[in-house]
């Protein structure tokens, strides 16, 4: 299916492309959040009618999330779990876990923005996590996990 590109989309084309992509990442995803539209010939004039007003939000929501990454860059968030006495916790700590302390020291970060390549985190320490606000603002964060060592 064809489509148009409202706005950028990681390793796919920025606002405006017309690009081929398979029927279900365009008709599950893409259009339902309104990363694109069909590439027919009516979108394709509306498109070119209100290029400048979405070149306009685009621009916006690059400079938001740079002013985001500016102060997340380098913070360090500390989230307690319980853990065994080597280091192991009981459970793990998922992005949804990263997105409340973020949220509770006032960042306003969605889950899905959290980068977490090698899956939870299961065991106490210091990882390097990256935050994706934007397709090209990806900021790195460290999270502190520490051990609530239950007797």
């Amino acid at each position: 299916m064809q489509v148009i590109l409202l706005e950028k989309v990681g390793k796919l084309g920025s606002l405006g492309d017309v690009v081929k992509v398979k029927d279900g990442y365009a008709r599950n995803y893409l259009i339902p959040q309104g990363h694109a539209k069909r590439a027919t010939a009516a979108n394709l004039a509306e498109f070119e009618t209100r290029r400048v007003e979405l070149e306009r939000v685009q621009g916006e929501k690059f400079t938001a999330a740079q002013e985001l990454g500016s102060k997340l860059e380098g913070l360090l968030v500390q989230i307690t779990r319980k853990a065994g006495m080597d280091g192991r916790l009981f459970g793990s700590v998922s992005n949804i876990d990263v997105a409340e302390a973020l949220a509770a020291l006032g960042f306003t970060v969605e889950r899905s923005a959290i980068r977490m390549p090698d899956g939870h985190l299961k065991a106490v320490g210091d990882i390097q996590l990256d935050v994706a606000l934007h397709a090209d603002v990806v900021v790195p964060i460290t999270v502190s996990v520490l051990g609530d060592h239950a007797q």
